[in-house]
């Protein structure tokens, strides 16, 4: 029989696992999370569990269709214990500031509680004029040019949570961007992956055993479905998002060998390439020549292009050979626009 220590931070961690309406979590999730880290329950016991807390908190349970599922309530006060810390509160507005450029906001709002705390903490321990000037002393610039984020149905997207966290199929109406009228697709959900504000679901479909990547936000309708979903034989999401699928390559790695004019080659000093980056003046005046050890990605070759004409790559050959290949095409891509704009009177 277990003890009351145990019986209670059981349902602490219960308390913690159970998520914010309109998401919802199952009694048979929260039993196999609870197992997970070391407490011998049950999907009974857990039941009994959600009942009784229900009475002391502002939970709810969503009985319209199975398996049951379970809230807090939309509008519930935050509940977290122990209290946040003003160090903790300040990491957590630093970190919403930074990450609401990066993340869909979808992936934000279940932390929005979170940062509303960390509002309220720093708020008494700074007082409301030092938080306003606290706010006003820290800005977090994107490094790339910030896009917004697509439109998702949050419906949708609270199912497809579900149905990774008990391992079920599901059934989607997606608008492909093939066809004109969404279709419905049978899917073996195996993961979420993210690339900056568009959210995949890498699935597999019907009986195919090839993984797919399914846009979030062309997903119209989403249902859990009590079969349940199957992963391909040794497949590894980690893996599966690092390679060429998401335009991702990567040659391995290479000695790379740079030339770069200064000013565009200082963030190095302090932000190096790599453990042996070495910075080194260069022939040519004005130069820095750049020696680092550094896997060739498609983020290199993007990196590398954004400098333009303040970097010249020297050594590998064949991506000195890429660099100047691209560098050609787009130099013919504007030589043959000002053509046509001479030969229409526009120049």
């Amino acid at each position: 029989m277990a003890s009351h220590p145990d019986t209670l931070n059981r349902q602490w961690l219960m308390l913690q696992c159970i998520p914010r309406q309109p998401r919802k979590v199952t009694a048979r999730a929260l039993a196999a999370h609870l197992q997970e880290e070391g407490f011998a329950v049950t999907k009974r016991t857990v039941e009994r569990d959600l009942v009784a807390l229900s009475a002391a908190f502002p939970l709810v349970a969503d009985e319209r269709s199975k398996p049951f599922g379970w809230s807090w309530q939309k509008d519930a006060p935050q509940f977290s214990l122990p209290g946040m810390s003003p160090l903790q509160a300040l990491v957590l507005n630093l970190a919403h500031g930074h990450l609401k450029h990066l993340l869909p906001s979808h992936l934000l709002q279940p932390l929005e509680p979170y940062f509303q705390q960390s509002d309220a903490t720093l708020r008494q321990s700074l007082g409301k004029s030092g938080l306003r000037a606290w706010t006003r002393r820290v800005a977090v610039v994107p490094p790339t040019q910030p896009l917004l984020p697509p439109k998702v149905n949050d419906k949708a997207i609270a199912v497809i949570h579900a149905a990774l966290a008990e391992n079920r199929q599901v059934e989607l109406r997606y608008r492909n961007l093939s066809r004109t009228q969404p279709a419905k697709y049978r899917v073996h959900p195996l993961g979420l992956v993210y690339r900056g504000v568009v959210g995949y679901l890498v699935a597999t479909v019907a009986d195919f055993e090839d993984p797919r990547m399914l846009a979030l936000h062309r997903v119209d309708a989403a249902r859990s479905l009590d079969a349940p979903a199957c992963a391909p034989p040794g497949f590894d999401l980690q893996e599966y998002a690092q390679s060429s699928v998401f335009g991702f390559m990567d040659n391995g790695p290479i000695k790379l060998v740079v030339r770069m004019e200064s000013p565009a080659a200082a963030h190095l000093y302090d932000t190096p390439l790599s453990q042996d980056q070495v910075i080194a003046n260069d022939e040519r005046e004005g130069w820095l020549r750049i020696t680092a050890t550094v896997s060739d990605t498609s983020q290199l070759r993007w990196w590398l292009l954004g400098f333009g004409s303040q970097v010249e790559v020297v050594e590998p050959l064949t991506l000195r050979e890429w660099v100047a290949c691209e560098a050609g095409l787009t130099s013919a891509w504007y030589g043959l626009n000002k053509m046509e704009e001479r030969r229409n009177g526009q120049a």
